[in-house]
């Protein structure tokens, strides 16, 4: 029965976020005057479809997608209202709106995860633990507040964690003293950028100690307000959606592989786990996921929205189109290596399953 549950919250939740998605590219057609054919979920044969006018509104059979299909969108037409007929500013609104849309949903989610907790977090250091000695020795002192840490700029206190953890050594093992309990640790060495008094200022090598789900220093709890809110669920929009873009880097360098990828199964396997630990949680992981498709949908790849964005940037500065059959060329072979290194991915996530 949990395998059941865990499914279809998992299609519940790619549902909504495909759905977001698609709602995006078609407002903006319709406001740019672009006739739309049809609105589908899913994709696959058509389990269930009604006409509005000159759109056709469908439910497909397999959850794993979800397309706005444009007059003249991949071939020549004649027709004034076709997409390709549109001036380029307009196809790119249209092209982006789908990814604009999944980062407005992540941000509304992470305004309700920020609502939902006491207070707001700030990086102003507001103590030491007691196993703490050497980040004093480190250079770091109470108020100051963490700006960078090895260069990356420090957002909200998911860029800290995952700054502690980044291209890392395993560093130095140890046993500290946490809540009355002797507890593993590891020490590591970091580049601090901190601003203290109004001054900036870099400490190298500083030593950080920590555990399986503590840090030997702790932040300052600031009181909700509006504007704090706000803020936060801005910062931590930023945070997740450059995170994407940074896993991208360290798939290209080699500082990440294949089995830190997941696809339907492993994303599901996920979803299942955060609908044990609570509403805030479960939110949290719906901002991450759709935020990553609004953003990964943005890459410069063929068959993404990014791919389609590429060749009307080469347009407008081109003063003239790339002729359509060779961008529809360019985007199956792109559909085509997608679907191949997702089945490669639900392999590896299945293989995971059993180890």
């Amino acid at each position: 029965m949990n395998i059941v549950i865990t499914i279809l919250l998992t299609i519940l939740v790619f549902g909504i976020i495909i759905f977001i998605h698609e709602l995006g590219h078609f407002v903006m057609a319709k406001v740019n005057g672009v006739k739309v054919h049809e609105f589908a979920l899913g994709m696959g044969p058509t389990l269930f479809h009604f006409g509005k006018g000159e759109t056709t509104y469908a439910i497909r059979l397999l959850p794993i997608g979800g397309f706005v299909s444009m007059e003249g969108e991949d071939e020549e037409s004649t027709d004034v209202r076709a997409f390709s007929r549109r001036p380029v500013w307009r196809r790119i609104l249209i092209v982006i709106a789908g990814a604009v849309m999944n980062i407005l949903l992540g941000f509304l989610v992470m305004v309700i995860v920020v609502c939902s907790q006491q207070y707001i977090t700030s990086m102003e250091i507001a103590q030491f633990r007691d196993f703490a000695t050497s980040n004093q020795q480190g250079g770091l002192q109470e108020g100051d507040v963490i700006q960078k840490i090895d260069g990356l700029r420090i957002y909200c206190d998911t860029d800290f964690f995952y700054a502690m953890d980044r291209n890392k050594p395993a560093g130095e093992q140890s046993t500290v003293t946490l809540d009355g309990e002797e507890v593993p640790a590891v020490t590591r060495s970091y580049d601090i950028q901190v601003k203290r008094n109004g001054e900036t200022l870099l400490l190298e090598d500083v030593k950080i100690t920590m555990t399986s789900n503590a840090v030997d220093l702790l932040v300052k709890a600031q009181e909700k307000t509006v504007f704090g809110v706000l803020k936060e669920g801005v910062d931590k929009t930023i945070s997740t959606a450059r995170l994407v873009w940074l896993s991208l880097g360290d798939l290209i360098r080699g500082a990440a592989g294949l089995n830190d990828l997941s696809g339907p199964v492993g994303v599901a396997q996920v979803v299942g786990e955060a609908s044990t630990m609570g509403v805030t949680t479960f939110l949290t992981l719906v901002a991450f996921i759709t935020i990553n498709v609004g953003i990964f949908n943005l890459l410069p790849l063929p068959a993404l929205d990014g791919g389609r964005l590429v060749f009307l940037v080469i347009e407008g500065i081109r003063r003239k189109p790339v002729p359509p059959k060779y961008e529809g060329y360019i985007h199956a072979v792109g559909l085509i290596l997608l679907l191949i290194l997702m089945v490669v991915i639900t392999f590896n996530d299945v293989f995971k399953l059993f180890q």
